[in-house]
């Protein structure tokens, strides 16, 4: 029980500080015990399949793993899902098993083929150096981002997201995360045109990629002549004027991303915006899990995606540090999805759900693909949200 009395005297701000402070510590424990749960799954994980050369990314229609190889835009996500457990508790299992299956992408870092080499080799080698400080990790890093780098345009002044389909140049709203490796490798290197290469893509999609209530189109076409929008489309989501639930939450996250590392206030003020978006939307559940897409017209009767919220909790306590006076708002917000993700509803029990953390995420609906399932994303940023909402990055 709050003790009301004890705050008289204090100024009002301070008190509602205070009162924030004593309601959300109850959370450490449940986070707690949910990390615990995570390590569970994680751990029968690696010993269900001690293959290092495939990565878990989701479970098929028959109701088995679906695994990927390295060439695949998650296969960073399960390793650096391990190095985060090995930060959580030091143990040596997590350290050998991260170490073990993050050098099995070794041959993604000359991949000129994908733009997702952020996630593919940020999240693992990156997560690894840090903890680590080998230097061929950063080796292979430096490679990756001179790989990345190779996408980028001059003319439209971004970093091209797929090589298929009937699109000149085609950008889409994730590839924000994969800026990192950039500003990682400008610091590393000293080469500043990684640098340049991520602000330019970010301040052209803060331009192209946004509507006026700030929801996010999926995917923005450029002319490769002109360097203009061509087109503004979906291709994951309900429509190319809805709001992909996921592609916002990348949003949010890349936007704090960027503003961490280059301190513009447009950037802060962009984050914001997408995050505002996302918690005063009228579709958004109770729960703050959202749906697949805030415009489906089958709302409450399609799927969650889990996914979507996780990565929005990790964005939103990066956010929390840098929001002034809307700081405890972003973290309380983190703290409510984190719980409602925490719940049976969402983290599933030990020896279920194949061993993945989470349940209740969503692929690729248009497709018919990964609907209602895990995703090891999903795993991937709620460990990492976790972390973060006890002050551990």
């Amino acid at each position: 029980m709050i003790n009301v009395n004890s705050f008289q005297g204090l100024k009002a701000k301070t008190y509602m500080v205070c009162l924030f402070v004593i309601m959300t510590s109850g959370y450490n424990q449940t986070g707690a015990q949910a990390l615990q749960k995570a390590a569970h799954h994680l751990r029968n994980m690696c010993v269900a399949d001690t293959t290092a050369s495939r990565f878990p990314r989701s479970v098929g229609e028959s109701g088995k793993v679906e695994y990927v190889n390295s060439g695949d835009w998650t296969s960073g996500f399960f390793p650096g899902s391990l190095w985060y457990m090995y930060e959580h508790t030091n143990d040596t299992f997590w350290l050998k098993e991260a170490k073990r299956r993050t050098v099995a992408l070794s041959d993604q870092q000359f991949n000129r083929g994908t733009h997702d080499l952020g996630f593919m080799l940020f999240c693992s080698f990156g997560n690894g150096l840090r903890l680590t400080g080998d230097p061929t990790y950063k080796r292979i890093l430096i490679n990756g981002a001179a790989s990345l780098m190779s996408r980028f345009n001059r003319k439209t002044g971004c970093i091209r997201s797929w090589d298929f389909g009937k699109w000149q140049f085609p950008v889409i709203i994730d590839n924000m995360m994969n800026l990192e490796l950039l500003f990682w490798a400008t610091r590393e290197s000293g080469d500043s045109a990684y640098h340049k290469a991520a602000v330019s893509h970010a301040s052209q999609t803060m331009k192209n990629h946004f509507r006026e209530d700030f929801s996010s189109y999926h995917v923005v076409d450029y002319d490769t002549l002109t360097g203009l929008p061509r087109k503004k489309q979906t291709f994951q989501g309900y429509a190319d004027s809805s709001a992909w639930a996921r592609g916002q939450a990348w949003g949010i996250y890349g936007f704090t991303m960027v503003y961490r590392e280059t301190q513009d206030p447009a950037f802060l003020q962009q984050a914001m915006r997408c995050a505002d978006f996302y918690l005063g939307n009228k579709n958004l559940p109770a729960d703050k899990i959202p749906f697949w897409d805030f415009n489906d017209p089958s709302i409450p009767n399609t799927s969650k995606d889990a996914s979507a919220a996780a990565v929005t909790a990790s964005a939103l306590l990066e956010l929390s540090r840098y929001a002034g006076k809307e700081s405890v708002r972003y973290k309380s917000a983190a703290r409510s999805i984190l719980k409602s993700l925490s719940s049976d509803r969402y983290l599933a029990k030990p020896n279920t759900n194949n061993n993945f953390i989470l349940m209740h995420s969503t692929g690729n609906r248009p497709a018919g693909s990964e609907i209602d399932k895990p995703l090891n994303y999903a795993d991937y940023y709620f460990i990492e949200a976790l972390l973060r909402v006890g002050a551990r990055r």
